[in-house]
């Protein structure tokens, strides 16, 4: 149908999701009322039972005991009031993410010094990329479950409950194996995404595996349904260890700076194999050179510093390619909007966080937008209306007398030269009277030009005058002589008959402005000229296009001149790589001072550019003078040759003076003969690349700065359509947009009053935010155990079915949005490991630790029944393990990298995928209700 939008596969997805979910849900209520086979009570959990308990902020529905239609209701209630509190702890979850963002984008200038001694200042952010993945960003997208666990503990009087530890197992088997192959069949087809960073890969999967490994051995071995302070003590240690490794992986420290590593490709199987050896040049596995940090001298302090500068030199060589794409593909644009265009592009394309994605999935999901075209045309109207602000002049209450311009010139048989004299400001309606004056310079009175002063005087309304000095002609060669002429004795006329001085008056009326002073040049048209360029360098940006240099003719310009010139290359070369070679000759007219070379520089568009050529004079030649030159030169040159037998006579006086004359009016190079071009990058072009790179900050995207910003946004609502474009332009909201903005409106506005994220560098909205979802967690935590008593499951397999799928819907939307804009495959999937050995050593780490140590005050012990959170910590490792394998696997040359691939490997692997979680599920929920024997 025309118009109709298709189904995002996203979408689609967690719908077929929540629908397996729901039919799990009722098969193990419809379990939970066939009769068990009489098995071996090893599971303690399966004596419990599933009545209804106060909870930590909701008391229990009354009457405990209510009828089918009753309860119906309380489940209808529940579930819509638990996607309700899902969505508000989505949304402030949002603000929390956006607080991230800021708080890990915060820069610093650090100066890096080169290979060859130069220091440069460059820009590099505080927070190291692996260490916010791990800390700030893990924390972000786990906050509910973590929060979860913590406040289940605390709020039950320090009792082990299931709902929590649950929650995380259930939510890591989500992320491991629904998100993960969600993202491998949304790849376009015909590409692939590899994980770039495979060390910090390795150390994440590998603490992912063991973190449930662990939980395991704390509950079935170590202290069999028991926890001690060592054991909660040393889960929460393990956190910050975790996030030590994986730095020393991802900055190369400790052991790895003394193995020297080759890359080969195993014959037989076909995978990149790494091997101890040698040092050599080859590309490391995440693309860095190998042991590039192994350095003589003391050149190693300085790595890190030199490679954030190769990668600000690497982001800053993608903004010039990106301008000149877009350049050659919309060469009518400006400037303006091929700069807004650019920006979109880069920030849709750059390496974005996981707080980025989650932020933006979850505003797309509400009905909030995409978030970068709102950003992009956000900017768009900020710079149209700077550009429609108009800067008013004060308005002067002074009238100011001055020349317009300061300087004149004119050859010596002009007749006369005329000098402009203005008059700004004021009231104009006044009659002003100025007297204007010659003084000698090195031009003289009555020799070179007519002495000349009188009175200028401008009438109402008049605004221009001008006056007339004379020049007097002569034969004679003599260099360019100058004169002045000066303002002064200012009046104005108050009535007809009182004309009053300026400085007469209560209050200035007039004055005279500057400059008060013009200099009148007489150039000298006797001798054939002096030719020069105005000085021996000029600077000219890149970015010139047509270079236009200036050649003088002084001293003279009498007679036609014909003056050679060419191009010289130096650093900068000609052809067409950095100038346009040139060459010819300029023709002087008579009377004739100023003309013009022309030369093409090419703009290659680089950032930093510093190379010369020259542009050279030859000697000048006549091409017509007046006979007595010819005659006189003819003779006296030479060339002219005299018969041997003819005696050689001496020249007379007047001959004598003619031949000086004669040569002294020959053409002749000046002092700048020889021009050197430096060729720079664009100051326009350079500036420009530096606000891009500051523009694409995806913490200026992502951030508020007022409340104000925050209200307008909360009640706004924008498309949500996540296809992207080149032009960044928003698109019209759908029904969709519409439906969910109401629906969450009032979370919207709510959490609007947390603070922005520029108070504090993002730490105020940081704080408040995590308090809020404990609050909502609270809540949350009440409604799915008052659900799962209501329908009859137990909050082992509430946490798992219906808790972790909730808490995890964002993260989809957001490693799918990842995997299909990233370039690899880490945001997608190589923040998942990450997040799933966090969630356990904070989550469960934290609130065991508090536990223990509060029943060990009390000499007593913490009691935690293995039960089914054993069994299901131990089938997600299994299963985790295998979907590790399979991962490693896909990086064979025939798949090519974790995500996509060929059509029939990526299916393969999606359903592999998913059949694990169905399988976890539904293995974890026959164990709760002991359909099989778990530990």
């Amino acid at each position: 149908m025309e118009g109709s939008r298709p189904v995002k596969p996203g979408s689609s997805t967690c719908l077929w999701l929540g629908l397996v979910s729901v039919a799990v849900a009722f098969l193990c209520t419809e379990a939970r009322t066939t009769p068990s086979p009489p098995l071996s009570p090893g599971n303690e959990t399966c004596k419990g039972t599933s009545k209804c308990q106060s909870g930590i902020i909701l008391p229990i529905w009354y009457p405990e005991d209510p009828s089918m239609g009753d309860k119906i209701a309380r489940v209808i209630v529940y579930f819509v009031a638990l996607i309700y509190m899902f969505l508000g702890v989505s949304i402030i979850a949002d603000r929390f993410m956006a607080a991230i963002e800021v708080i890990t984008s915060q820069e610093k200038e650090i100066v890096i010094k080169r290979p060859n001694g130069e220091t440069t200042t460059t820009t590099i952010r505080i927070w190291n990329e692996t260490v916010s993945n791990l800390t700030l960003m893990a924390l972000g997208s786990s906050a509910p479950e973590i929060l979860l666990s913590v406040i289940e503990v605390c709020g039950h009087e320090f009792k082990a409950g299931e709902l929590g530890p649950s929650t995380i197992v259930g939510s890591a088997a989500f992320n491991m194996f629904v998100i993960i192959g969600l993202c491998v069949s949304v790849i376009p087809q015909g590409e692939v995404r590899k994980v770039k960073h495979l060390r910090v890969f390795f150390v994440t999967a590998g603490w992912s595996i063991f973190a449930y490994i662990w939980l395991y051995m704390i509950l079935a071995v170590f202290s069999p349904n028991e926890v001690h302070i060592w054991e909660g003590l040393v889960t929460l240690a393990f956190f910050p260890i975790c996030v030590v490794l994986a730095w020393v992986a991802d900055r190369r420290l400790l052991f790895y700076k003394f193995m020297h590593k080759k890359y080969r490709a195993e014959k037989h199987r076909q995978v990149i194999i790494e091997t101890e050896t040698e040092r050599s040049k080859g590309i490391e596995m995440d693309g860095k050179m190998v042991n590039s940090h192994f350095m003589d001298g003391g050149a190693g302090s300085n790595l890190i510093g030199l490679i954030e500068n190769k990668e600000v030199d690497e982001s800053r060589r993608d903004m010039i390619r990106i301008l000149k794409d877009l350049k050659q593909k919309h060469p009518e644009k400006e400037l303006d909007q091929l700069v807004e265009m650019a920006n979109y592009y880069a920030l849709s394309h750059q390496q974005k966080s996981r707080a980025f994605y989650r932020i933006q999935a979850t505003r797309m999901m509400t009905g909030a937008g995409n978030i970068l075209k709102k950003h992009v045309a956000e900017q768009a109207k900020k710079s149209a209306s700077v550009q429609e602000v108009h800067v008013e002049e004060p308005e002067e209450y002074v009238s100011r007398i001055a020349f317009e311009p300061a300087a004149y010139q004119c050859l010596e048989n002009c007749g006369a030269a005329i000098l402009t004299i203005t008059r700004k400001g004021g009231d104009i309606n006044k009659t002003i009277y100025v007297d204007y004056k010659t003084e000698d310079g090195s031009a003289n009175a009555g020799a070179d030009y007519e002495f000349t002063e009188g009175t200028v005087v401008f009438k109402p309304g008049e605004m221009i005058k001008e006056i007339n000095i004379g020049i007097i002609d002569d034969d004679i060669f003599e260099e360019d002589e100058h004169f002045f002429v000066r303002l002064g004795n200012l009046r104005v006329l108050e009535t007809e008959d009182e004309v009053l001085s300026a400085n007469s008056l209560p209050y200035p009326k007039a004055m005279l402005g500057f400059p008060a002073v013009a200099t009148v040049t007489i150039l000298d048209d006797d001798h054939s000229g002096i030719f020069t360029f105005e000085s021996n360098s000029v600077h000219v940006s890149e970015s010139i296009g047509i270079m236009e240099v200036k050649v003088l003719r002084t001293s003279g310009a009498r007679g036609t001149v014909i003056v050679p010139y060419r191009t010289v290359e130096g650093l900068a070369k000609g052809g067409g790589e950095d100038f346009e070679d040139t060459y010819g000759e300029l023709e002087f007219k008579n009377d004739e001072t100023c003309k013009y070379i022309h030369v093409k520089v090419i703009d290659d568009e680089e950032y930093e550019k510093n190379k010369n050529f020259f542009l050279e004079l030859a000697e000048p030649r006549m091409v017509d003078m007046s006979l007595q030159k010819v005659l006189v030169l003819s003779v006296f040159s030479p060339s002219h040759i005299v018969p041997s037998d003819v005696p050689e006579r001496k020249l007379t006086s007047d001959e004598e003076e003619a031949k000086r004359i004669a040569e002294m009016g020959k053409p002749v190079l000046g002092e700048h003969s020889k021009l050197e071009v430096i060729i720079e990058e664009s100051y326009e072009f350079k500036s420009t690349v530096d606000k891009l790179i500051k523009k694409t900050n995806l913490a200026l995207v992502v951030g508020t700065n007022s409340w104000r910003d925050q209200f307008m946004e909360a009640i706004t609502v924008s498309a949500g359509d996540e296809d992207e474009d080149d032009t960044g332009e928003e698109r019209l909201p759908s029904c969709f947009d519409y439906v969910m903005h109401f629906l969450t409106v009032f979370w919207k506005v709510l959490f609007a009053c947390v603070p922005p994220t520029d108070y504090m560098n993002g730490w105020a909205c940081f704080i408040i935010s995590i308090i809020i979802i404990g609050l909502l967690t609270a809540v949350i935590g009440d409604l799915a155990s008052h659900f799962g008593c209501t329908i009859g499951l137990k909050d082992s397999v509430t946490a798992v079915v219906f808790v972790a799928l909730g808490t995890s819907v964002p993260d989809t939307f957001a490693s799918k949005v990842a995997a299909v804009q990233d370039t690899y495959a880490d945001a997608s999937i190589g923040n998942v490991t990450g997040s799933n050995a966090v969630n356990v050593f904070l989550g469960i780490g934290m609130a065991w630790s508090v536990a223990a140590i509060y029943w060990q005050m009390k000499g007593k012990t913490f009691v935690v029944e293995a039960g089914s959170l054993a069994f299901s910590v131990t089938l997600f490792t299994i299963f985790a393990f295998l979907a590790i394998s399979v991962l490693l696997y896909r990086r064979r040359a025939h798949i090519g990298g974790e995500l996509g691939g060929p059509r029939g490997h990526r299916l393969a692997t999606s359903g592999f995928f998913f059949s694990l979680w169905f399988l976890y599920i539904l293995f974890s929920s026959l164990e709760a209700y002991c359909h099989i024997e778990g530990f």
